[in-house]
């Protein structure tokens, strides 16, 4: 159990896509959770995707027990490890074209200090498989379908700076919110 450097905007590691996971329930899988899993926490972060960490693997995980520090206003996300990975906007597939979006500031642990005002889908279904091969398959809103696509995003080379539409909202976390500690030590 290690806590991994976390790669930053700028390296073409993060641009990568990544590959799908073949083997569950093994050794070096657990490991690399436990890695990701210290790695989040020590950075305080909502989520983390094995390519911020330099793995080309389609494996990301979200949630914690406990109010993040960086998101004091969210709802609690359960803990939640997916591997391989496919989101769906309910309504999306059957070309119903009221999907709503919603926007909301997002920031990453690999664009340390900034924040943009970030469009996702308001509500989504995600299916894949825990560390086990168990299948996993929710439908959710709000912070926890954010996070989950955000963290998505990381598996398909896209950070989250590429899905922002006004740039007149985004910037460094201590311009845009001067009175919040929390968001100072990405």
């Amino acid at each position: 159990m290690a806590v991994r450097e976390i790669l930053k905007m700028g390296d073409p590691r993060l641009l990568r896509i990544a590959l799908p996971v073949t083997q569950f329930d093994t050794d070096e899988l657990h490991l690399l959770i436990s890695d990701m899993l210290d790695t989040m926490q020590a950075a305080k972060g909502a989520g983390l995707a094995a390519p911020q960490i330099g793995v080309d693997l389609q494996l990301v995980i979200f949630g914690s027990n406990t109010r993040n520090l960086r998101y004091p206003d969210a709802p609690i996300v359960p803990k939640t490890v997916l591997i391989n990975p496919v989101i769906t906007a309910p309504g999306e597939t059957e070309g119903d074209t009221s999907v709503q979006e919603v926007e909301d500031w997002e920031g990453c642990l690999s664009v340390p200090g900034l924040r943009a005002m970030v469009p996702r889908f308001a509500r989504i279904r995600y299916v894949g498989f825990d560390q086990y091969g168990d299948p996993i398959d929710r439908t959710v809103e709000g912070f926890h379908a954010r996070v989950v696509q955000h963290e998505c995003d990381h598996l398909i080379g896209k950070l989250y700076p590429m899905r922002v539409r006004d740039f007149t909202r985004f910037g460094f976390a201590d311009a845009l919110f001067p009175e919040s500690i929390e968001l100072q030590d990405d």
